[in-house]
């Protein structure tokens, strides 16, 4: 969420170090912003979004080798697992890292899941208080959920094996766990999903995210045709591409459906899906908008999420969001959109239509969205984590 920890951390002068693996700085990014749009490659866009304007750079350490290794050696990985694997040495070394550069004057360390361990472990001895944000559901949880999923449709994505490495992670987040003082979940889902795993769901305190008011630029002119549809994340089975191309079977010419993002599916599953729904393949993050602009209405049919920001996006630039419980949305059903169960595509098939059919309802959830800003801004998700860390703070001492 372009470093909105640190970032809130910083505004409430409570933030003593940022450790991350490749970040931009202030003068790169004023190197690579002088590159003409057109000229700039996919990496330097990638680059630029590694630097946050008001982050003091005297506060940041950052190991941009190590990021350039992880990026080298997931473009190289060919499945789920090895990606694992890849990801559990870089995270090894990150914590390792900071651990050696230490903790400076701090009291508590805030931490993300299965890049923790080293960290909250050195933190521990030092009596520091430890904070751990679960970013998604638990790895049992989603291996449970997408190996149901692959049950359901064989063939749409590579195989995906449990290796050593998977149940490492799964290992290695239930250490981090019993580790932590306090475990920030951005949904409730998340919150049942370290339940689900027998986690300390005592330690747990749910705090959903928020974004910041770009998306909220969104124009959107009025029209009469197929009801616009769209997506955003990658096209697998994990976010519901499955019932995404269900749904629009259903819909027919009622609707237009469009997913922007990366495409994991096997080139017979594509063909399959594209005359139901328009694939565009990844596009640089700052051509989201284009998208959010030419849209009716916003469609997340995940099986297995944390609490989806674009989800929160998709409000803010005044789009109703039809989700699924598993998105972990702060969507209120039937006021700035629906939620629906979890691959039930007749229901989703349904809110859908009554949009296309009911023009008046469309535009009251659409204000609605554009109203959400109250809870979907990064203003109140400052506020938000703020007091729940403090709320930490008072109950360890």
């Amino acid at each position: 969420m372009h470093y909105a920890v640190p970032r809130i951390l910083h505004r409430a002068g409570r933030l003593e170090r940022f450790y991350t693996d490749f970040y931009t700085g202030i003068i790169a990014k004023q190197v690579l912003s002088s590159v003409p749009k057109g000229w700039r490659t996919s990496a330097m866009n990638r680059a630029l979004g590694r630097v946050a304007d008001d982050l003091p750079y005297e506060r940041i350490r950052s190991y941009p080798l190590l990021g350039l290794e992880y990026y080298v050696r997931q473009a190289l990985a060919r499945d789920p697992e090895a990606r694992s694997k890849v990801f559990l040495g870089i995270g090894r070394k990150f914590g390792t890292l900071v651990k050696q550069d230490g903790f400076g004057t701090a009291g508590a360390v805030y931490a993300f899941n299965t890049a923790a361990l080293e960290i909250l472990k050195a933190a521990k001895q030092k009596g520091l208080i430890t904070v751990l944000e679960q970013t998604i559901a638990p790895r049992a949880l989603e291996e449970e959920l997408l190996a149901e999923e692959h049950r359901r449709f064989p063939n749409w994505e590579p195989i995906r094996n449990r290796g050593a490495s998977t149940v490492e992670t799964i290992e290695r987040e239930a250490a981090e766990w019993q580790l932590a003082d306090l475990l920030i979940c951005g949904s409730e889902f998340v919150r049942q999903g370290v339940a689900h795993c027998d986690g300390p769901i005592e330690k747990c305190l749910v705090v959903p995210y928020g974004v910041d008011a770009r998306f909220s630029q969104a124009a959107r002119p009025s029209h009469n045709g197929p009801l616009r549809v769209l997506t955003v994340g990658e096209a697998g089975l994990r976010k519901g591409i499955s019932y995404a191309a269900e749904t629009a079977r259903l819909l027919g010419a009622a609707a237009e459906f469009r997913w922007v993002g990366s495409i994991g599916l096997l080139p017979d599953v594509r063909r399959y899906i594209e005359p139901y729904v328009q694939l565009t393949g990844a596009i640089p993050r700052n051509l989201v908008l284009f998208h959010f602009e030419w849209a009716d209405v916003f469609f997340l049919p995940s099986v297995c999420e944390g609490s989806a920001t674009v989800t929160y996006e998709a409000l803010m630039s005044g789009l109703p969001v039809i989700a699924t419980p598993n998105t972990g949305s702060i969507v209120s059903d039937g006021i700035n959109g629906f939620i629906v169960a979890t691959r039930d595509t007749q229901a989703m098939a349904d809110r859908l239509r009554r949009l296309h059919l009911d023009r008046d309802l469309l535009s009251k959830m659409q204000e609605a969205a554009r109203q959400s800003m109250e809870i979907a801004s990064l203003q109140s998700y400052e506020r938000r984590l703020l007091k729940a860390l403090s709320r930490a703070s008072a109950a360890v001492r």
